[in-house]
């Protein structure tokens, strides 16, 4: 049996993919996602990472410059707290960490519970496990890292026969296309 990230499913959790997938036996087999599909999801997602990062960088800024104001932390020779954040290395490196660590943990977060970004449900694209082990955080963090932001993608290109990116091959969890009838969540 295959593993697949923790379902909700009313009282109880859905933790191997066959029984996720034989709910209706003609959909049993499910075909790994090419490459304009998963460029499609890529687009949505990096439209919402990207609201992420803004409003992050934004709460950070607000409060560097609260604790700038208040002489918590040194402004050194600028007059305002927004030149003190543009010319310091240091504040402009934590704004840019924390909304990083905001984008990692939105894409950690959707694909640990329920194996899908709004981007990839949008285009019934889901996570499996492509070997016996469940979808750990580890395993998930070592594909957001692989992915090289989203150039990892671009191996399915070379790879067309297998449709494996190399985000897929490293971490062994791999995208494949859903039905309509499997991507809606009432059927989880």
């Amino acid at each position: 049996m295959r593993y697949y990230a923790d379902l909700k499913c009313d009282t109880h959790s859905i933790k191997y993919l066959d029984v996720f997938i034989m709910k209706n036996t003609q959909n049993s087999a499910k075909v790994r996602a090419g490459f304009f599909k998963r460029l499609a999801a890529m687009v949505y997602d990096t439209l919402v990472a990207t609201a992420i990062a803004i409003l992050s960088a934004m709460l950070m800024s607000g409060i560097l410059v609260l604790l700038l104001n208040t002489g918590i932390l040194p402004m050194g020779a600028a007059q305002h707290p927004s030149e003190a954040i543009q010319e310091s290395w240091l504040y402009t490196g934590i704004i840019q960490i924390w909304s990083l660590l905001w984008m990692v943990c939105f894409f950690l977060w959707f694909w640990k519970n329920g194996g899908q970004t709004l981007g990839m449900r949008a285009w019934r694209l889901r996570l499996f496990s492509s070997n016996e082990k469940p979808v750990t955080w580890t395993r998930l963090l070592s594909r957001a890292i692989s992915s090289l932001l989203g150039l990892g993608t671009l191996w399915l290109l070379v790879n067309r026969k297998q449709k494996l990116a190399l985000q897929d091959k490293v971490s062994s969890i791999e995208i494949l296309e859903l039905t309509k009838h499997d991507n809606d969540h009432k059927n989880w």
